[in-house]
């Protein structure tokens, strides 16, 4: 496995970001300190606004993991802790945390043919999992592939045909993407029902809603799986049994009888080098020099993808650069007035490719993992109402420290003073918010952790999710609140404990 960036690479995109490495002005307009939290007048607004400005600009291409432009940002972001006056906390002295990614995708010589025709990959049909495999079988009909339908049916080895039906849990009004959030839903519950009964095919024809959201699925599915790469890994997936979304032209093919699926499904395998950033503030207490709090963030998006409305840039301003610049400006907060205990800052790479960089930072900690007392993680801060705002990890079965969360509600009264949605935060939300952000592998690993959010909105993974459209105001609060909560566990007597029997189930 390759471990480092060679150094001629790691010299080219440290240049290619060293014009945007210009300090932020000062500022008249910050916020006013108190005695129980020194340093918040150093977390102003001007920065937040010119670092995310930078970080959620085109020039940075939407910062996708596996790529220069993720590479890009990290440099910038480096360059911009190393002046703040960050330590080092990475690998060998330096900021850096190196870790190969694994992708895994089909490859451009799969095929796939209904009744004789064939479709064209990811316009035609998407395959909703990359798998290695080869099968020519008549496809079997079963309606909408309800219980009371396949009630009694051998599907055994049998290509299964259905109607796409409406997820279990679809998705609310005003979220983003809705369509692909129902075409995706829908395909895992209904796949998951039909291959339960044996089936080694499943072919599901699109409604119309299923239809509208297959051009970001195609997009997602397209670029295959991802893990992080290791010693021993397997290089390609299972053999699966394929699980095929095809449009709603196709009913008539699929119903008829006689008709044959003919599948030929290869993949090929990647590695791309990712990485997390990592940088320390040394505590003032001798006795509590080995107890770090952790702040959390992800500093990748989605990159350059299909055009909405002209602009293919996805830069993901408030996903997650707003919180990108906010533990910029708490690191600020903290070289300013140390807490009695070190404070840990990691951006972890690759997350929205499933966790990547914390699942690698929480295996392979950059100090003994049982010195990490709490994570505090935020993602998305900067949108939805001023005065409203979410704390995830407050209530069971997601709470596992009471004692970090009184102190974060403390927090929220010494600085925001945020109203607290607390649905988000519930097991039985839609959602599943708690399970999509970088805190859960420590969540995992028994580490007191909680996550702040503003939650989703209309632009969410869209190309509209632009720096511009960022609360500064609110995101300077929230940040803040971040910070107020650290300074408190920095500096309380004991470090916070652990719920007693704990575990943490979906």
């Amino acid at each position: 496995m390759i471990r480092r960036i060679p150094p001629t690479l790691l010299t080219f995109f440290l240049a290619a970001c060293a014009t945007a490495s210009q300090s932020a002005p000062s500022s008249t307009g910050a916020a006013a300190s108190t005695g129980e939290l020194p340093a918040l007048d150093a977390i102003r607004s001007e920065d937040i606004r010119k670092d995310i400005s930078i970080l959620a600009s085109d020039a940075m291409r939407g910062r996708e993991a596996g790529t220069i432009d993720e590479l890009r940002a990290s440099g910038w972001l480096v360059e911009q802790i190393r002046g703040i006056g960050l330590e080092p906390a990475g690998e060998d002295g330096t900021f850096y945390q190196w870790f190969n990614m694994r992708r895994i995708r089909l490859s451009d010589a799969s095929q796939v043919q209904v009744a004789g025709s064939s479709l064209t990959m990811w316009k035609d049909v998407i395959v909703a999992t990359p798998t290695d495999v080869t099968l020519n079988l008549p496809l079997v009909f079963v309606g909408t592939g309800s219980d009371a339908e396949l009630q009694g049916k051998d599907l055994t080895g049998k290509a299964v045909a259905a109607l796409l039906v409406a997820p279990p849990n679809p998705p609310g009004r005003n979220v983003s993407l809705a369509s692909w959030r129902y075409a995706t839903g829908a395909v895992r519950a209904q796949s998951m029902r039909i291959l339960a009964k044996g089936a080694a095919a499943v072919v599901l024809v699109a409604d119309s809603l299923g239809e509208q959201g297959m051009p970001f699925f195609a997009a997602n599915a397209g670029r295959g799986s991802y893990g992080v790469d290791s010693i021993g890994i397997e290089k390609r997936p299972r053999r699966t049994p394929p699980v095929l979304l095809v449009r709603g032209a196709m009913l008539d093919r699929v119903k008829a009888v006689g008709s044959q699926l003919s599948v030929t499904l290869t993949t090929e395998s990647f590695t791309y080098p990712t990485v997390n950033i990592v940088g320390r503030v040394n505590g003032t207490s001798a006795s509590k020099r080995n107890e770090y709090v952790l702040y959390s963030a992800h500093q990748d998006h989605d990159g350059v993808r299909f055009p909405i409305d002209g602009d293919s840039i996805w830069n993901g301003a408030d996903d997650n650069a707003t919180v990108s610049v906010a533990l910029m400006a708490i690191a600020r907060a903290f070289v300013k007035r140390p807490g009695e205990r070190p404070t840990l800052f990691v951006w972890h790479g690759a997350e929205e490719r499933g966790l990547i960089g914390s699942r690698y930072h929480a295996a392979h900690p950059m100090v003994p993992r049982d010195q990490i007392i709490a994570v505090l993680n935020a993602d998305m801060m900067g949108r939805n109402s001023p005065d409203s705002a979410s704390l995830l990890g407050v209530q069971p079965p997601h709470r596992n420290s009471a004692d970090l969360v009184q102190m974060a509600l403390r927090a929220n009264d010494l600085t925001g003073k945020f109203k607290l949605d607390s649905i988000w935060d519930r097991p039985t939300h839609p959602e599943g918010w708690y399970f999509r952000s970088d805190h859960l592998p420590y969540a995992r690993l028994n580490i007191p952790a909680v996550e702040y959010s503003s939650n989703l909105h209309p632009d969410y993974h869209t190309p509209r999710d632009e720096w511009e459209r960022i609360d500064i105001s609110k995101l300077t609060r929230m940040t803040q609140w971040m910070y107020a909560t650290g300074w408190l566990v920095s500096n309380a007597a004991q470090r916070p404990r652990l719920d007693p029997g704990f575990k943490l189930e979906r």
